[in-house]
């Protein structure tokens, strides 16, 4: 099974082809790459999860992510990476491990925040704070397919506080966009 960051990107592309859920997939390995450091995991594995949790979404957006298993399968990620991958289901009927709170955590997460920080008049990470970030939450018509609840009970099933976590997901999006280590994905091109 590859946990290769290239080869794992290049198993994402043959199944996604948007620009802006391939943004969405990177924007997610980022913050499971960084979580995955905290809870002292393995940070390939944690960022592939991260990276081919949306695999199935561009063919069955109406039955995700109930089709990753046959796909992921195919590019020979065994059982347990696929069920982790799966995980992020806001339906999912078991307990979640560390590393799947973290999936679900960090998955609207990352999109909301980087929604609040394009609508900044500098569209940066740097300077968005969690206040900020809160404020947007607060208010119902802005990136209104963010389920509110989500948010909130996923990071208290983590066992973090929401603004910390807030923080950290963007703190880790910060991070990657001013080292540029993740050429494909680019805050302004969103």
């Amino acid at each position: 099974m590859v946990t290769e960051r290239q080869a794992v990107l290049a198993v994402l592309k043959k199944h996604v082809t948007s620009e802006h859920l391939l943004k969405h997939c990177i924007a997610v390995e980022i913050a499971m790459r960084a979580y995955a450091e905290k809870y002292a995991g393995d940070v390939d594995y944690w960022g592939a999860v991260g990276l081919l949790h949306d695999v199935d979404f561009e063919k069955f957006p109406d039955d995700h992510p109930n089709h990753a298993r046959e796909i992921l399968a195919q590019h020979g990620y065994d059982d347990e990476f696929i069920t982790n991958v799966e995980s992020h289901a806001r339906d999912w009927p078991n307990e979640r491990s560390v590393l799947q709170k973290c999936l679900l955590a960090v998955d609207e997460m990352t999109g909301f925040v980087i929604a609040c920080a394009l609508v900044r008049p500098d569209k940066s990470l740097d300077n968005l704070e969690v206040k900020s970030v809160m404020k947007k939450y607060k208010d119902k018509a802005f990136a209104r397919a963010v389920n509110r609840q989500t948010l909130m009970e996923s990071a208290e099933d983590l066992g973090v506080d929401f603004k910390e976590h807030i923080q950290f997901v963007t703190s880790a999006l910060a991070v990657a966009v001013k080292q540029n280590e993740y050429q494909e994905f680019s805050l302004l091109n969103s």
